[in-house]
């Protein structure tokens, strides 16, 4: 079989669940993985034909697709504001508007490391990693610690620390309870936001493959993971140190509200390239 009709059984098989630009989108990654193909190979090459073992893998890889099976976990990889991680069933797949939240972080410890001997960072809910190895990768100097309440999370992300090559300490435990007598300069965390009302909306590829631990809160409560942070924030961050979360697009303002409420200062509401409220920066005040 050429490359070219391989493109088109991808096409054919995918578009109900994913339309036609994400399906062109999976199929260039599938041939990244299995081939070691950009999109300009893939051009030159497109009427090449296929090997037995790679159209197999390929194959293969289509349908597990069509389970709704998120292509990362199928590849067991992704990459993260430009470095590899390891993902599996016991940790989300970091998404795109997490690395804008990363850049901004960078960009705010750089400014906030006024000494130049580095921030120490805590990242709750790290999952497989992602937002702690790369602030690590990002900011060499920093001391980065990354906490999560799922064993299987922490184990991922200690693999990607070494697949990484970055030093970062692991806590195993639940936010809501942990304490500690150390201080950070810097919290961030990308804890569980998604109503269950939302998730009613939400495509099957991510209900029936991705965590639910670390997505959804009751309707009652859609705060109580932010509230937990910010409470042990208020108790673990150096004065003037920085609290940074990714939020539900929806609850934007009531997190700020929430955060005042705490008593942080200089709270700041971002948007995502896609124009939602994605994102808040906030200060523990001088006490």
């Amino acid at each position: 079989m050429k490359l070219q009709d391989l493109a088109r059984e991808f096409k054919d098989g995918l578009y109900d669940i994913y339309g036609h630009d994400e399906t062109e989108s999976i199929f260039l990654i599938a041939i990244q993985s299995v081939l070691q193909y950009k999109r300009a190979d893939y051009l030159l090459k497109k009427e090449e034909s296929l090997s037995a073992e790679h159209l197999t893998k390929l194959q293969n890889i289509l349908s597990e697709l069509k389970t709704g099976k998120p292509l990362q976990y199928i590849l067991g990889e992704t990459v993260f504001y430009g470095f590899p991680f390891k993902v599996n069933a016991a940790v989300l797949i970091p998404r795109p508007e997490t690395e804008e939240l990363v850049e901004w972080i960078i960009e705010s410890a750089e400014l906030a490391d006024v000494t130049g001997t580095g921030l120490r960072i805590l990242d709750v809910g790290t999952g497989s990693g992602c937002i702690a190895v790369s602030l690590q990768k990002s900011l060499p100097n920093c001391k980065v610690s990354a906490l999560d309440i799922s064993k299987e999370a922490i184990e991922t992300a200690s693999i990607n620390a070494s697949l990484n090559e970055v030093d970062i300490k692991f806590i195993h435990a639940d936010i809501r309870t942990f304490a500690t007598e150390k201080k950070f300069d810097l919290i961030v965390s990308n804890p569980p936001y998604i109503t269950q009302r939302e998730k009613e909306e939400m495509h099957d590829n991510v209900l029936g493959h991705e965590p639910h631990l670390a997505l959804f809160v009751g309707d009652e409560k859609p705060l109580e993971f932010y509230e937990a942070i910010a409470d042990f924030a208020w108790l673990s961050l150096s004065d003037m140190g920085l609290l940074f979360f990714e939020i539900n697009e929806h609850l934007g303002q009531e997190t700020v509200d929430m955060l005042s409420s705490k008593s942080f200062i200089n709270i700041e509401l971002r948007k995502d390239m896609q124009g939602k409220d994605r994102m808040i920066k906030c200060e523990k005040a001088n006490v």
